[in-house]
């Protein structure tokens, strides 16, 4: 008889950010109507948590990245009223978002947050996860384009969350940067650091995202992030209803359904997005380059206004290595580039 037992594959845990990421991809000018039909269809297909909100998070509709069509308030009360089931998630970069905005969240049934900070800046979120867990919510810390640190930064860095009252930790792909190896070492070390769960959110610039969340899972890593037809920043996130088909094949338990989150993937197409996120020349040149995914439309429009080419302004930014919150900067590197 054989002696080898085979290990049951890990329960992953998805998290479902496509009424928040997704507002990149539109503006985020989601409205009322869109909000509620896809969280009811998230809801229905047994989605874990549903996370919402403007692109960049709680406090961040504003005239530098962009104004939301909806408040806060207003998006966080339909989204809520449309669960019946799922956890309601956000997000909260601190910088855009204050203590108050999270308060307010949870109040209006925020059960999930997450606090994220620049991958080498972990201590800024101090505060801030000690008001999530005081106020009885799941405090989550995530590191915003990690592919610019070290697996070992990272696990350091993911460590200083934990301290700081986070439950579960982890990496954002915020550029679609990775190659799977890439992410196999980074979770790793992660894992290796800390003993709450690992976080892992892939964006699809390089075509990899569903990949690297696979290596990201292999690694140690058990809760990820994916959206309905990809629907996010840039190239877009991995694939939900994908991730969820391949997850269930390998063995893995999500707890969803699969049609019924393959019948919010038809809603998210017909409802959330004029076409489905696609790897053009600009969101491949920007995941090559390591900027961050949300600039795609930025980078277009200031592309456009200053007669430059938008790849040319990629390379020119990757240059620079800018992150998310220096937006300002796009339109200076765009006039240097039209003068020179």
């Amino acid at each position: 008889m054989d002696n080898v037992t085979k290990s049951t594959p890990a329960r992953v845990l998805i998290h479902d950010p496509t009424l928040r990421d997704g507002h990149h991809a539109v503006r985020h000018q989601l409205d009322a109507d869109q909000l509620r039909a896809y969280a009811a269809a998230a809801d229905a297909a047994g989605v874990p948590v549903v996370e919402v909100g403007h692109g960049n998070g709680l406090g961040a509709s504003s005239l530098q990245i962009g104004r939301a069509l909806l408040s806060d308030t207003d998006m966080l009360t339909v989204v809520r009223e449309a669960l019946t089931h799922s956890r309601m998630g956000v997000f909260m970069a601190p910088g855009w978002g204050t203590s108050d905005d999270l308060r307010g969240a949870v109040a209006l049934g925020a059960d999930v947050v997450r606090v994220a900070a620049h991958c080498t800046e972990s201590d800024v979120t101090e505060r801030h996860l000690g008001v999530v867990r005081d106020l009885g919510a799941d405090a989550h810390g995530v590191l915003l384009m990690s592919h610019m640190a070290s697996p070992d930064q990272l696990a350091q860095q993911c460590g200083l969350l934990v301290q700081f009252g986070a439950l579960a930790v982890g990496i954002f792909d915020s550029a679609g940067h990775y190659l799977p190896a890439d992410v196999t070492e980074r979770i790793a070390a992660i894992t290796a650091a800390v003993d709450v769960p690992v976080i892992f959110h892939g964006h699809n610039n390089l075509s990899l995202a569903v990949a690297n969340s696979l290596a990201a899972i292999r690694a140690g890593a058990t809760i990820i992030d994916a959206t309905a037809r990809g629907f996010g920043a840039g190239a877009g996130n991995t694939q939900l209803e994908v991730l969820v088909a391949v997850l269930e094949r390998m063995g893995h338990a999500t707890g969803i359904n699969l049609r019924g989150v393959l019948a919010a993937a038809e809603i998210a197409g017909e409802r959330l997005m004029k076409a489905p996120p696609v790897i053009d020349s600009v969101s491949l040149v920007s995941g090559l380059v390591g900027v961050f995914s949300g600039f795609k439309q930025p980078v277009l429009d200031s592309a456009h206004r200053n007669s430059v080419d938008p790849l040319d302004l990629f390379f020119a930014l990757g240059d620079r290595q800018v992150v998310a919150g220096q937006e300002d900067l796009i339109d200076d590197v765009a006039r240097q580039l039209q003068e020179a």
